[in-house]
């Protein structure tokens, strides 16, 4: 037996080896390039530090930004057909929708929740775009409907984070009803005097623009974000006409009175409760980021301080 072979040479190689990166520690800007350590953007709320390019970010990560503490509580959502029209195309409708489950964690595109925002209670909902592109189908319309009852029923307002590419064409005519299903659902609001704020996120485009993104009382959006109903491509080869600069991005619509605020997302959550609050007719809130439930302990109680008598003057 060769010692030096079996057991010096491995555990010299063992000590000196380079060990392997894993692939999730970095986060490549789609629009500048920089590598971006995962802790630093995710405190950042996905924002790049380098060019404050407003990355993806789930409807749970914003959700825990953006509640009081991180804490809230989610809202049922019915149950829908899952594959009504027994759409295919590469793939079934059934597999695709299984793959972007597991990819994302979640039923489908929208989450929908409550609890408090600075202190003011209300009900919020957000789409995934990373779920088949935050496309609109069914249970996205039951979800904003189910928001929508339970913002009425509790008498909050109702805030609406829209990120998606259009309707999900493998529901075809069952999504495109989503869109007077969810206007109707928004005159239930005002006929409740209800505020509906809407936060727009990059991308919101097609039958989501058309309908519920643009209804709102107040039109917010995040930075640079493109907000159409056609994309700048499809208009371009329609009129075969070059676009003018930064054509359907936030700033544009903004300039040109479609949009009320373009809001970066850091201060997302204090522009909100600013207007809930003016809304609502409620004074103002101090908006402070509180500690998770899990984090706080009790304090122990203070010591008693034994009774002193009360000094006298000597006569």
């Amino acid at each position: 037996m060769n010692w030096i072979s079996n057991y010096v040479r491995p555990t010299i190689n063992s000590l000196f080896s380079r060990k392997e990166t894993p692939d999730n520690l970095w986060t490549k800007c789609t629009e500048c390039g920089t590598m971006l350590f995962h802790r630093e953007l995710a405190d950042n709320l996905n924002v790049c530090t380098n060019c404050d390019h407003h990355m993806h970010i789930t409807p749970r990560a914003r959700f825990k930004a953006l509640f009081d503490g991180g804490i809230f509580s989610e809202i049922s959502v019915p149950a829908v057909l899952e594959d009504p029209l027994k759409f295919r195309d590469q793939k079934k409708y059934p597999d695709r929708m299984k793959a972007a489950q597991k990819t994302t964690g979640e039923k489908d595109a929208m989450l929908v929740a409550e609890g408090e925002i600075g202190r003011t209670p209300v009900v919020v909902a957000a789409q995934d775009f990373s779920f088949m592109g935050g496309s609109m189908g069914m249970y996205v319309g039951n979800a904003f409907i189910a928001g929508v009852e339970r913002a009425i029923k509790l008498k909050r307002p109702f805030v609406m984070f829209s990120a998606a590419g259009g309707a999900r064409m493998q529901e075809g005519i069952l999504s495109l009803m989503q869109m007077p299903r969810t206007t109707v659902a928004i005159e239930m609001l005002r006929e409740a005097n209800l505020p509906y704020i809407v936060v727009l996120t990059h991308p919101t485009t097609g039958g989501v623009t058309a309908s519920y993104a643009m209804l709102g009382d107040v039109q917010i959006a995040e930075p640079n974000a493109l907000i159409c109903f056609a994309g700048p491509r499809v208009i371009e080869q329609t009129i075969r006409e070059k676009l003018p600069e930064g054509f359907q991005r936030a700033e544009y619509l903004l300039d040109h009175g479609m949009l009320d605020r373009v809001t970066h997302r850091t201060k997302m959550k204090t522009e909100l409760v600013t207007i809930l609050r003016m809304l609502g007719g409620l004074p103002p809130a101090i908006v402070a980021d509180l500690p998770s439930p899990s984090a706080v302990t009790a304090l122990p109680e203070p010591d008693k301080a034994p009774a002193t008598k009360k000094a006298t003057k000597s006569k």
